[in-house]
């Protein structure tokens, strides 16, 4: 998700670490650039939250608003509109916990950015277009109990299950390049844990993949948000791997967004590597990180 700037989402039971995970990705993202900074700073000014301070803001934001929030407060709003959260997530990370909790007309208000890097507020006096082009990391319970799956807890039932993930919709869904299940660890995968990579390694191999983006598709730009144009440039597929595609894409029944997304996320992974070309290999990967409850 760093690497390409990816939109994320995250299932698992409570206590399996989601929101731990979120808050550490922006440690391992690039530092801002100059153009970067001016931005998320007017970003902030127009929204009253710099303060009387004249100094640019040098990290990327990190914004997790609650999943109780109006519509307003997320997308942006009042008499003279200013930015919501998505818009304050410009160029960082917008973490939305309890993702279907989310009223519906603020979940469907994620699709313009998640597509297009901005969204637009509406008023009677006037019409204003934020900046939005931000990393949307999404996390929910498997259920409303959140206990499906685990032998120490009886489910509240499928339909009711059903019911819950059916809450964020199809398209929405289709927008989320990375789905990926969180497990919660056994007592004593805790106990006896040893420790992991810190995020300074990490951080280093997001940076080489950014800059080989950055040479392909110019300043702060990333395989995320590729237009079709430049996709079709960056992944020139061979015939091995345009051959798994083809099955790809006839077993699971994907939609042209879906299939594109593939193919962005198989040139991340592949950038990660330091390969030119992106093959079968990568693609696969690739589509392993799709939900595949929805096939």
């Amino acid at each position: 998700a760093a690497a390409g700037g990816h939109n994320m989402l995250m299932t698992g039971p409570p206590g399996s670490g989601k929101t731990m995970l979120a808050r550490r990705l922006p440690t391992i993202l690039p530092p801002l650039g100059l153009e970067e900074a001016i931005q998320v700073t007017r970003v902030h000014s127009a929204a009253g939250q710099k303060g009387n301070g004249t100094a640019l803001v040098w990290e990327r934001p990190f914004r997790s608003p609650h999943h109780s929030a109006s519509h307003a407060a997320l997308v942006g709003g009042g008499k003279n509109p200013k930015p919501g959260e998505i818009s304050l997530a410009h160029h960082g990370c917008l973490f939305l916990d309890e993702f279907p909790e989310l009223d519906r007309a603020s979940m469907e208000a994620l699709r313009q950015p998640l597509e297009d890097g901005v969204i637009t507020v509406s008023r009677v006096s006037n019409t204003v277009t934020f900046p939005a082009e931000c990393i949307l990391i999404a996390a929910m319970n498997p259920c409303p109990c959140g206990f499906k799956g685990l032998p120490e807890a009886k489910c509240v039932g499928v339909s009711a299950c059903e019911r819950y993930s059916a809450r964020i919709s199809g398209p929405l869904r289709d927008r989320i390049d990375i789905h990926i299940e969180v497990p919660r660890l056994k007592p004593e995968e805790l106990i006896g844990a040893q420790e992991g990579e810190c995020s300074a390694p990490i951080r280093e191999r997001v940076m080489a993949a950014r800059d080989l983006q950055t040479a392909r598709l110019g300043p702060t730009r990333t395989n995320g948000k590729m237009t079709p144009r430049e996709l079709k440039e960056a992944v020139a597929l061979d015939e091995e791997a345009e051959g798994f595609m083809r099955l790809v894409a006839a077993r699971m029944n994907l939609s042209a967004r879906v299939f594109d997304r593939i193919l962005k996320v198989g040139r991340t992974i592949a950038d990660l590597a330091g390969d030119p070309q992106v093959r079968k290999t990568h693609l696969a990967e690739a589509v392993q990180f799709r939900d595949r409850a929805e096939y």
